[in-house]
């Protein structure tokens, strides 16, 4: 995408290699925001309560719902992946004999939750060790036997990331689904942040029974807004995580999970922008850019002294977001100097277990970033 960092506000001293952890809303989202908050506040009543904008804002929601595969009563918008799986960990259905299962790769927006609403509901929370030295070797049928053999007979709920947020491995959501529901398990829930917008979806295709995502990575919308698919048969089995004047109009809807009362407006409209945008650059134009990167990275990993390649091999099984091992150096002191020295910014996971930085380039990053990112590492 030559001269798309135009369409952005990235600070040109800046390499920002680290769109993994918080993304950067195009100049035309971020204009978008300003005007509706300035209609907004025209007339603050009409726009917040009188209606005026409920059209647009469910416009919003179809397209969110294009995006994911599914049906726009299925979505809620809330503000974040956290917010969702607080949603799942405290409204599901779940008894003293029922277990949530799910890996150590879960992030912890997907995962402290569970611990936590475990303690007052009573059902069980088990985790188990993800083999991340395994990472670049792993296929897809690897990836369903290792949750298979974890699953027990009162494993109720199983949890995973589509794409985890450690190294990129990319979780086949229909196969393990498929697996899970054969072998007893009732709701399979899927932390998507690393994965919407960044790869094709089809959620109803997958047959998850939950979704969630922060578009504020991938789809670069404005911080501080969520999406949380909820399978229709669900949408009534779930209980809110907070009600207020809404709770019987919207009782049984998507709508049931944004009972906030009042709410910044002009945000989620402008996720619509930033829908819009994305669409503009193209679903398979953008993949083929994603894994040319990719293999690009991937070579120039491999051919550099002092780094390990920490990711999966493939782009079928890996994403835009890829560890690099460090042989030398602590990886949060290395990547605080690389900031501070040469402006680079990366996400380290520092520890004898992976001692890497992980590198998550987006469409605007051109390949002289990373290569000079390698060129450093070399000299470190």
């Amino acid at each position: 995408f030559p001269g798309l960092a135009e369409d952005y506000l990235l600070d040109p001293t800046v390499s920002y290699l680290n769109h993994a952890s918080i993304g950067t809303v195009p100049r035309a989202v971020h204009s978008a925001g300003i005007r509706y908050r300035e209609i907004c506040e025209e007339n603050p009543w009409l726009y917040i309560w009188g209606g005026a904008w409920e059209e647009a804002l469910e416009g919003v929601r179809a397209r969110s719902a294009g995006l994911l595969g599914v049906r726009p009563g299925e979505v809620a918008i809330t503000h974040n992946t956290t917010e969702s799986f607080n949603v799942l960990a405290q409204g599901l259905p779940l008894s003293e004999k029922d277990e949530v299962l799910f890996s150590t790769l879960n992030h912890s927006g997907a995962a402290v939750c569970w611990h936590h609403f475990a303690q007052d509901r009573g059902y069980q929370v088990r985790v188990f060790d993800f083999p991340l030295s395994d990472a670049a070797s792993l296929s897809s049928s690897d990836m369903v036997r290792i949750h298979e053999e974890q699953i027990r007979d009162n494993t109720r709920v199983l949890v995973f990331p589509h794409i985890d947020n450690v190294v990129g491995i990319r979780h086949p959501l229909r196969e393990l689904n498929a697996m899970a529901k054969g072998r007893g398990v009732e709701f399979v829930l899927v932390d998507g942040a690393q994965s919407a917008g960044m790869i094709p979806l089809d959620l109803h295709d997958s047959g998850v029974d939950a979704f969630a995502t922060s578009p504020h990575k991938w789809i670069q919308s404005v911080k501080g807004l969520g999406l949380f698919y909820l399978r229709e048969e669900l949408l009534d089995l779930v209980r809110p995580l907070w009600v207020t004047w809404g709770r019987e109009r919207w009782q049984g809807t998507s709508r049931a999970f944004e009972d906030y009362g009042t709410r910044n407006l002009p945000e989620v409209l402008s996720l619509g922008d930033a829908l819009d945008f994305q669409a503009a650059l193209g679903e398979t134009r953008k993949e083929d850019v994603y894994r040319r990167v990719f293999d690009q990275l991937r070579r120039g990993v491999e051919a550099t002294p002092g780094v390990l390649w920490r990711s999966p091999r493939s782009w079928e099984m890996g994403a835009m977001l890829v560890s690099v091992g460090l042989e030398r150096g602590n990886a949060q002191e290395v990547s605080e100097s690389l900031f501070h020295d040469w402006g680079i910014v990366v996400r380290p996971f520092p520890g004898p277990d992976l001692n890497a930085l992980r590198v998550s380039p987006n469409l605007m990053n051109v390949d002289e970033e990373w290569m000079r990112l390698l060129n450093l590492l070399e000299r470190t």
